[in-house]
């Protein structure tokens, strides 16, 4: 284990979201982003300075909301969103992007559609750490969606050009070992669990979800992965959405960030703004991590006792993507309902719902 970093202070940028489906082309929409991450720029060191100013530690770690340059994708087919809106991993988005996390001195999580030259045709969402040298220190691709590709529709071709450390990266950095979690999947337990398995110390979590003053599905599961991992969790929300058919603060409030204990340290409220924020101690985690007692429950797993449960069940199927050829496949926008309503047929034919 690397020497322990002091205290630092983590950030959550609650930012306004901003569609891309106003845009006439590409070279229309990549000039938006751009813009987009120039504004940025000001609105970040403004709040590292007011962080600091306040009492905080330097600021080492700022998380951004999800799809924040873009927007979801709504009715737009999945080829036509991937040639419009989604990022290339060389492209001038990212490099912006790692411009401004060199120019902070800071690691930058950001979330974002993007394409693969190994999946033409298709998009996946991203969370990308960027480290203060301005490269990607980790690539994460969401799992679970809904209405979008993941890695798992094409998983036997995924899992042969990435590899496990792909699909459940961890960044070992001098401020810790980093790992994401992208949107709804904060309700998936072994998500987190696996990249806790190899060795994860800090969940960054882009999200974009209804605020409310109640315990929401998602607040409540952002503080039990951070307990059952004695991991932190740095949440950030979008502040509303522009550009899109719903109410602008439709999905706006409540970043987070939230200790190893399930402590919520800081929290926003609605709109633009920086208020949560919270200092990282990864000295105290790593204690607790070894220290023996009940609460200690990454170290209490009896992993035996499930590997049999789920080895040889299917419940969401894998390659639902690619065809007998192992071709990619482009899907309408109705494939993942249909998938879905499939999965559930099945489960209750079976008898398990």
């Amino acid at each position: 284990m690397a020497d322990t970093p002091l205290p630092y202070a983590a950030v959550a940028m609650q930012l306004t979201a901003r569609s891309v489906e106003a845009c006439a082309d590409r070279a229309e929409a990549s000039a938006q982003m751009l813009a987009m991450i120039g504004a940025l720029g000001p609105k970040l060191r403004g709040s590292t300075i007011f962080i600091q100013q306040y009492g905080g530690s330097p600021v080492r770690l700022a998380v951004l909301p999800e799809y924040l340059l873009t927007s979801y994708p709504g009715r737009i087919s999945v080829p036509d969103f991937a040639e419009k809106a989604a990022l290339d991993m060389d492209g001038p988005e990212y490099a912006a992007l790692g411009k401004l996390a060199q120019s902070m001195n800071l690691f930058l999580a950001v979330n974002a559609y993007e394409r693969d030259p190994h999946f033409p045709g298709l998009y996946f969402q991203a969370s990308v750490i960027l480290s203060p040298s301005g490269e990607v220190v980790l690539r994460y691709r969401r799992l679970n969606s809904m209405f979008a590709p993941t890695p798992h529709d094409v998983w036997s071709k995924y899992l042969d050009i990435y590899g496990l450390d792909g699909v459940f990266p961890v960044a070992k950095t001098e401020i810790g070992n980093l790992s994401a979690i992208a949107s709804e999947e904060i309700l998936y337990p072994e998500i987190a669990r696996a990249h806790s398995l190899r060795g994860a110390e800090i969940f960054v979590h882009s999200s974009s979800e209804i605020g409310s003053p109640l315990a929401t599905p998602k607040a409540i599961a952002k503080r039990a992965r951070a307990f059952e991992n004695i991991a932190y969790v740095v949440s950030a929300n979008t502040a509303g959405i522009e550009g899109t058919v719903l109410p602008l603060a439709s999905a706006d409030g409540n970043s987070m960030v939230v200790d190893y204990k399930g402590q919520v340290l800081s929290e926003s409220n609605s709109g633009e703004t920086f208020t949560a924020f919270a200092d990282i101690d990864l000295s105290a985690l790593r204690a607790q991590r070894r220290k023996p007692g009940m609460t200690n429950l990454l170290a209490r797993q009896r992993l035996e006792l499930f590997a049999l449960i789920y080895a040889g069940r299917e419940v969401q199927p894998a390659n639902s993507l690619l065809d007998a050829d192992g071709a990619t496949a482009i899907p309408d926008r109705e494939h993942f309902l249909r998938v879905h309503e499939s999965v559930i047929e099945r489960l209750s034919k079976d008898g398990l719902i």
